[in-house]
């Protein structure tokens, strides 16, 4: 009898590759040619078997790593007892859980409650529903560079446009851009106010706005933090003009810039809130939270989604609030120190880098060419790595788990990736 062989790693990851290329849409880009075969805190092990240390936790969606043991056994004994109800068919007491838990967290002193959803488009749009509904106003202001989801709402308030608008218009009615304030790029908080202040004065009218909505730091946008005085100064606009300020949280929450959400770091409230990616260590799920009186203003009925609040996602999410206390908070700030202290050196080895910037460990390096053959020498050597921007920018969204000596491997292993392509 003759045994056959198994195919080798490389043969199966030739086979996938046949198979997307016959059945995935030509639309779905993917940043690294790479199958994943399983993962662990900040590692990933690929179908030839080849490690990888993990810059990207799943576009940020892995602060709280790769298959956390807590995390998966809640999902487990979750999933043996309920997966799915529709919380507006059946209640079920996670979701009221985590409706309490984001309430009680969220910036702050004013009464909190909570939508649950499933993604980040859905929690921007739902957001913006709920300030039209709230102050009977149609129009919204977004900024440049912002990113806000792939959904048509959000789309329309993203302000950026390739790859993600191409020929997918028309675009919602009603939503404005302002600039947001880029000082590598010489638009300073007071030329971005003086805008806003222009786009009152000649386009709409504040009065006819129902919400403003920022990232704290941009994050497709090339990882850009708010300057200390803007987002207090869009507080004090919005509040001044009765408009509802939001904040798009999505990239920035659950510790990634060294507070729970970036909001409290610039001492203010925001009147709702959307977060989404790292709420459950992989699970779907998304919310927006928000002042009590303006949450509860549409109708019942006027919220929801079929999936949204699922019950697993819900005992996943439970698991990473447990787990994200000060101790991990310190340690976010730790991981931060640490990676800003590298970037800063390779700046000061390779003059491709124009600017290092970031709040906590959201980080990123601005190139003036290279940055994508930067990330691909990475992956060759062993580091998955994530552009942003317009392609010239690599961001970091490292799990804050991620040991020390995986730490120092990756940054050795990028430094060695920079050598690569800027020392030939």
């Amino acid at each position: 009898m003759t045994v056959r062989e198994k195919p080798s790693a490389s043969a199966i990851g030739a086979s996938l590759a046949q198979r997307r290329e016959a059945n995935v849409a030509r639309g779905v880009a993917t940043a690294h040619s790479v199958w994943v075969e399983r993962a662990s805190g900040a590692t990933i092990w690929d179908a030839d078997g080849k490690r990888y240390i993990d810059f990207v936790g799943g576009i940020g969606v892995l602060n709280a790593g790769h298959a956390d043991p807590k995390i998966v056994a809640a999902m487990s004994e979750q999933a043996g007892r309920l997966t799915h109800a529709c919380f507006q068919v059946a209640q079920y007491e996670g979701y009221v859980r985590v409706a309490e838990e984001l309430n009680r967290r969220a910036p702050g002193p004013s009464p909190k409650k909570t939508l649950l959803l499933s993604t980040g488009a859905e929690a921007t749009e739902n957001a913006v529903k709920i300030a039209r509904e709230y102050t009977r106003r149609p129009a919204v202001v977004a900024f440049t560079h912002g990113y806000h989801g792939r959904t048509l709402l959000a789309l329309s308030m993203t302000g950026k446009n390739e790859p993600y608008k191409q020929h997918f218009g028309p675009y919602c009615a009603e939503i404005y851009h302002a600039p947001f304030p880029y000082e590598h790029h010489g638009v300073t908080t007071q030329r971005a106010l003086d805008a806003l202040d222009e786009l009152f004065s000649s386009v709409v009218s504040p009065e006819r706005i129902a919400g403003i909505i920022v990232e704290p730091v941009l994050g497709e946008g090339g990882f850009v933090p708010a300057p200390r005085d803007f987002l207090p100064e869009l507080r004090r606009i919005a509040t001044e003009h009765g408009i509802v300020l939001i904040a798009d949280e999505i990239q920035t929450g659950f510790g990634r810039t060294g507070t729970l959400f970036a909001c409290e770091q610039y001492g203010i409230e925001p009147d709702l809130m959307a977060v989404a990616k790292s709420i459950a260590g992989g699970l779907p799920l998304a919310a927006v939270v928000g002042k009590a009186e303006i949450m509860d203003a549409p109708a019942p009925g006027g919220l929801g989604g079929t999936f949204a609040g699922n019950p697993v996602a819900c005992a996943a999410a439970l698991e990473v609030f447990a787990l994200m206390d000060e101790a991990f908070l310190a340690r976010a700030r730790a991981v931060g120190e640490r990676i800003r202290a590298a970037l800063h050196s390779f700046k000061d080895e390779f003059e491709a880098i124009e600017d290092v910037r970031g709040l906590g460990a959201m980080l990123a390096m601005e190139f003036a060419h290279g940055a994508p053959a930067v990330a691909e020498a990475a992956r060759e050597r062993g580091l998955l790595l994530l552009i942003a921007g317009k392609r010239n920018v690599i961001r970091i969204l490292v799990p804050l788990v991620v040991t020390d000596a995986e730490l120092d491997e990756g940054l050795q292993i990028f430094h060695a990736a920079l050598s690569d392509v800027f020392t030939r």
